[in-house]
């Protein structure tokens, strides 16, 4: 039986919730956002000894959740043998790539190509190869970093809906990752070509990139951008963009390139930085 909670999400209208509370959450009066901040600190209880602003510094809500961090919060490991967790957050599922399908919760599946947009000969290029699914919960810090050195070889926004992507609707809505609004970055590497697939969720009022800015969500077209050899370059652990509000990471990779550590698994807790693998390259 499906529970309260996931039908109210298939029957509310996402996109329009998520745009009304994006206009909020970008207020810059100060009462409202310092209200709103507050707010969202005690309900999630935020560790903001680690944020490089006070509250009173932040120009809105949105400035708030997408805070930086004081220098050396997350020291990295050593991303000439590791691979680094992009994001702050829990492991929703770890493992392989297997016929081009990809672990979500019991007894579901989404495809690669699914995921980024119904590119299958891209897809193919990750079948037997590893992925992670990294879950950011509210209270944890939002930007995403680059798990491995790469050059961003194109970005595709995928269009789609808006559910939350807790556990619970994991476990209760099919393809879920394939069916949210997202982001797929396609680098290539000494790791080859790999992937980090940044999804929306409900209240998800955008998605930044550090090469391009803010990108259009809540839009109906899949949108490709391509960009020259070494145009973008990045090492491990760069920042590579944000979620105003939300979410998740999918990573990618190509067979017999990484191996994930040993113990690692679905509900543990990451931090952006952390050795979650190993290269084999």
């Amino acid at each position: 039986m499906t529970s309260p909670f996931i039908w109210l999400q298939h029957a509310l209208p996402h996109h329009l919730v998520s745009r009304g509370a994006g206009k909020i959450a970008s207020s810059r009066t100060p009462w409202l956002k310092n209200l709103l901040i507050r707010r969202f600190i005690d309900a999630y209880d935020v560790d903001m000894s680690e944020a490089a602003r006070s509250i009173e510094q932040f120009a809105s809500f949105n400035d708030f959740f997408t805070r930086e961090l004081k220098p050396g919060a997350r020291p990295l490991a050593d991303g000439s043998t590791q691979i680094l967790s992009p994001a702050d957050g829990a492991v929703s599922q770890i493992g392989r790539i297997e016929q081009g399908r990809i672990f979500q919760a019991k007894g579901r599946h989404f495809t690669a190509a699914q995921l980024l947009g119904g590119d299958e000969q891209l897809a193919r290029k990750f079948d037997g190869g590893n992925f992670a699914t990294i879950y950011l919960s509210p209270r944890d810090y939002h930007r995403v970093h680059m798990p491995a050195a790469g050059t961003l070889d194109h970005a595709t926004y995928v269009p789609g809906e808006l559910f939350s992507v807790n556990q619970v609707t994991a476990e209760n809505v099919d393809g879920l990752f394939a069916r949210n609004e997202r982001l797929a970055c396609v680098f290539d590497g000494p790791d080859g070509t790999f992937a980090s697939v940044m999804v929306g969720a409900m209240i998800v009022a955008g998605i930044v990139t550090v090469w391009s800015g803010l990108i259009e969500t809540h839009n109906p077209e899949l949108v490709r951008a391509d960009y020259a050899p070494g145009q973008h370059s990045f090492s491990a652990g760069d920042e590579m963009g944000r979620f105003i509000l939300g979410s998740t990471v999918v990573l990618l990779f190509e067979p017999g390139k990484v191996e994930w550590s040993a113990g690692l698994k679905a509900g543990d807790s990451v931090r952006m930085g952390q050795a979650i693998g190993r290269r084999l390259g």
